[in-house]
């Protein structure tokens, strides 16, 4: 996958970051791959979970350095980072696919026979600048320790936030899909129309914030639509009224929640 420069193998001769203009805690390089270690650091996440605040002051400046935040949960029974068998190596680059296509081809997969693929939803009106919203979700997630056991505020040298995944070789969605580049073109859609970040990832979920949440049961179906394409498990029971009921819970939300089986 085409990347930045890594700043990453600065942190190992510099753990505190001043060389990058950063003042980290005692933190942990990872580079734990699926076939063993990778030939740079992958991402850096702090020893010591999270607290609400730590976004905010680190964001900012790592992006400047190179470096995206967000937070990884080191509580689940999987363990952290270097336990997920990480595959890198086997990520394309997001830009490489597009965001309808990839969603109309897993609608296609994934939903009853004779559901048409209802395309893309128009982007709504803005809430929130993106930025400060991920924020506020990420002190939410530090907070409450309910989605995330254990989670600690991690960087990764990525263009964008949607692309982290793809940047760490995330398998997350690996029982549906071996690239998450795949995954990581439809969230850089929805950077673009709903003001996404990615705010935090376990062994096989991922939360994002969002800025221009649907707000209109019209809008909201259209997102739901695109949820189950994107992550099939999204929807927590079947039938006709299944994504309906769903698209209940998108009207003005913060945060979309994914989980692959």
């Amino acid at each position: 996958m085409a990347t930045l420069p890594n700043p990453l193998p600065t942190l190992a001769a510099d753990p505190s970051g001043r060389s990058l203009g950063l003042r980290l805690p005692l933190g942990r390089l990872i580079d734990a791959t699926d076939d063993g270690p990778w030939h740079e650091p992958l991402l850096w996440h702090a020893e010591q979970p999270v607290s609400a605040g730590n976004w905010t002051a680190l964001g900012a400046r790592a992006g400047r350095a190179g470096l995206l935040p967000v937070l990884l949960d080191l509580g689940g029974h999987q363990g952290g980072p270097q336990e997920w068998e990480l595959m890198p190596g086997e990520m394309s680059y997001p830009g490489d696919h597009d965001a309808e296509e990839v969603l109309a081809d897993f609608w296609d997969e994934y939903a009853a026979a004779g559901d048409e693929w209802p395309g893309l939803c128009a982007p709504p009106v803005r809430t929130a600048d993106p930025d400060s919203r991920a924020a506020e979700v990420a002190d939410l997630l530090a907070e409450e320790r309910t989605r995330f056991k254990e989670p600690h505020l991690a960087l990764v040298p990525a263009r964008r936030s949607a692309d982290i995944p793809a940047a760490i070789g995330w398998t997350g969605a690996l029982n549906y899909e071996n690239d998450v580049a795949v995954h990581c073109a439809v969230l850089r859609s929805w950077e673009d129309r709903f003001g996404i970040r990615v705010v935090g990832l376990g062994f096989d979920s991922m939360t994002v914030s969002v800025a221009a949440p649907p707000t209109t049961p019209e809008q909201a179906e259209a997102v739901a639509a695109e949820h189950f394409a994107f992550c099939p498990d999204t929807l927590p029971q079947d039938g006709p009224d299944a994504l309906r009921d769903y698209a209940k819970r998108l009207i003005a939300a913060q945060t979309w929640y994914f989980w692959w089986d």
